[in-house]
């Protein structure tokens, strides 16, 4: 058994969630993924995966060990790419993710981009609202908006997002438009469920001290472009980053409200799990993302 062929089978396994998924991506039978397992589990002393019907789960020792393993993978592919001088030009596949607004306004054209610079890079990108683990996911990298939270990753500043709130002028005639935020209560509040903390939103005015507002909401929603097309429809007042509500205040479906009072801006993030090396394609991404998005403020 060579062991670094099959700590990949083992890793690929848990990326995939399955033998026959991980067999079909190496181009293996399935039995010789599972006798890869047996086989390292034996040299290991340790069960590493939880095997049922209907999936599989890393065990304690399967979590940690899996850590470690896409380390010294990278490790060794960061080696291979250093002979082969792919620091300058990265190539294998990068795993992604962020959150669907953001993929869509920003991240899927500066793939492209990034892309056509380095045709050896492939790409697998999954858009998700939720929290994605990198680890459990086998991901390499995620671009988060909003603070980065407590979680066992490197966090890179890369960019600043604004926040807007809007209404639809159909709303805001039959309502009123709020001049301060405290008015907010007497609103149909959007909220979006993944937010750090619920039915709260944060303005801020220059040279003035953070203001929190908490309120009831109308409708709650994990996805912003549905809340931002329910607040365009007339239901209520929303509050998002700038590259979703933007382009509706545009066609004149939604108006900003509150402009004094924007605030900072929430940070936009680069976010791997903590590697004492990094391999190239995620270095030159982030490094690639941080300067494209300088030249896109919103």
């Amino acid at each position: 058994m060579d062991r670094f062929d099959a700590m990949n089978v083992f890793c690929k396994v848990v990326e995939l969630g399955s033998f026959a998924a991980a067999a079909e991506r190496l181009d293996m039978s399935t039995s010789a993924v599972s006798r890869q397992l047996a086989q390292l589990e034996t040299l290991l002393s340790a069960r590493l995966l939880n095997r049922s019907t209907r999936r599989l789960s890393l065990t304690e020792n399967g979590r940690a060990y899996y850590e470690r393993c896409l380390v010294l993978l990278a490790d060794l592919e960061e080696a291979e790419e250093m002979v082969g001088n792919a620091t300058a030009n990265p190539r294998g596949t990068l795993r992604l993710t962020a959150s669907l607004g953001f993929g869509m306004s920003h991240l899927a054209p500066a793939l492209g981009e990034f892309a056509t610079r380095h045709p050896a890079m492939k790409f697998d990108l999954q858009l998700s609202d939720r929290t994605v683990d990198l680890v459990e996911e086998g991901l390499d990298l995620a671009i988060r908006i909003g603070q980065p939270g407590n979680q066992n990753l490197v966090a890179r500043r890369i960019g600043t997002v604004r926040l807007i709130t809007c209404a639809s002028p159909d709303y805001l005639a039959r309502r009123g438009t709020p001049a301060h935020p405290d008015e907010l209560e007497r609103h149909a509040c959007l909220a979006y469920s993944y937010a750090p903390e619920a039915n709260v939103w944060v303005f801020q005015r220059t040279g003035e001290e953070a203001l929190r507002i908490r309120f009831d909401a109308a409708i709650s929603g994990n996805s912003g472009s549905a809340l931002a097309e329910i607040a365009a429809a007339g239901h209520g007042v929303t509050r998002a980053p700038a590259f979703i509500l933007a382009p509706l205040v545009a066609q004149g479906r939604l108006v900003t409200v509150l402009e004094d009072w924007d605030g900072p801006g929430l940070p936009i993030s680069a976010m791997y799990p903590s590697r004492r090396h990094l391999s190239a394609r995620v270095r030159s991404f982030v490094s690639f993302m941080e300067d494209w998005l300088a030249q896109r403020p919103d």
